[in-house]
């Protein structure tokens, strides 16, 4: 066993035993990330849009609703 080889062997065990967010992420991860967030993003994004559309529709149905039985009662 060379000086080298227990070097490497060091480094490995530390690097295997060190907490995943000390271990810094490959160029490859990373872009794979933030490539996710922002779709992630994305998604949220056009969520929120649908939601603030059906949101609108429920309220006019509700003043349609209400012109309408207002009607019917008189």
């Amino acid at each position: 066993m060379y000086p080298v080889d227990l070097v490497k062997w060091r480094l490995n065990c530390t690097t295997a035993l060190a907490d995943p967010q000390d271990v810094p992420a490959t160029a490859q991860a990373t872009r794979a990330d933030r490539k996710r967030i922002k779709e992630l993003e994305r998604e949220v994004l056009r969520k929120d849009r649908e939601l603030a559309e059906t949101a609108a529709l429920l309220v006019l149905l509700k003043k349609v609703a209400a012109i309408f039985n207002k009607g019917e009662d008189e």
